[in-house]
């Protein structure tokens, strides 16, 4: 795993052994042991991950996931803490970076904030970079249903087009890398970005169904 993936893997590791299993997170209704034995089904059961997006597999996803919740607390934690088996192909830096980086600094924060509303995960500008270039892939996929064109700006890096405007209809939306993952994660309420367009384009926009 790349550095940057692995050390926000184990920054929330050392989290969950501080909180323990039944603190809050942002994720609504989960728990941190919910949330531990989410990523743990992440890492090892590809089989439990397309039930994640379609409602009519979900059963296999939740059985799969209440049986790692089942476990013991301090168990469970170091599954999220060394992460996938050996074989796994997201042991490969360059696709665990890909595919781990994101996902482990939202969750991250979904248990930092929950816990104290202006806690946030330390940056670096390394990390600030990457979550910037994160921000464009998450945002060209949640965004898939938006009826609006959206423009993301961070102070210190450029912008990007995630949605090409409709007409002169778009919104910008404003706010540090990691702030802007939050808010296209649909973490909205916990995330620091500002929303700017015309009435119309901000009630289109406010309608959209953000996250996975």
């Amino acid at each position: 795993m790349t550095s940057l993936a692995h050390a926000q893997r184990q920054a929330l590791s050392d989290l969950f052994d501080r909180v323990g299993p039944d603190a809050p997170t942002l994720d609504e209704g989960w728990t941190t042991r919910d949330l531990a034995a989410h990523l743990a089904t992440r890492d090892r059961r590809p089989d439990a991950m397309p039930g994640i997006l379609v409602p009519a597999l979900s059963g296999h996803t939740d059985a799969v996931q209440q049986s790692y919740a089942a476990r013991p607390w301090p168990e469970l934690v170091d599954l999220v803490r060394f992460g996938p088996p050996a074989y796994a192909p997201t042991r490969i830096p360059a696709i665990a970076e890909r595919v781990n980086l994101a996902e482990f600094y939202i969750h991250h924060e979904d248990v930092l904030r929950a816990q104290e509303p202006r806690a946030q995960v330390p940056m670096t500008p390394e990390l600030e970079a990457a979550l910037w270039r994160m921000v464009s892939t998450m945002g060209r996929m949640t965004l898939l249903r938006c009826k609006v064109g959206v423009t993301v700006v961070a102070p210190g890096h450029d912008e990007q087009v995630l949605r090409k405007p409709t007409g002169a209809s778009a919104v910008s939306l404003t706010g540090r890398p990691g702030d802007l993952l939050l808010y296209l994660s649909g973490r909205t309420a916990a995330a620091d970005v500002t929303v700017e367009g015309s009435p119309e384009a901000d009630r289109a926009f406010r309608q959209t169904p953000l996250g996975l």
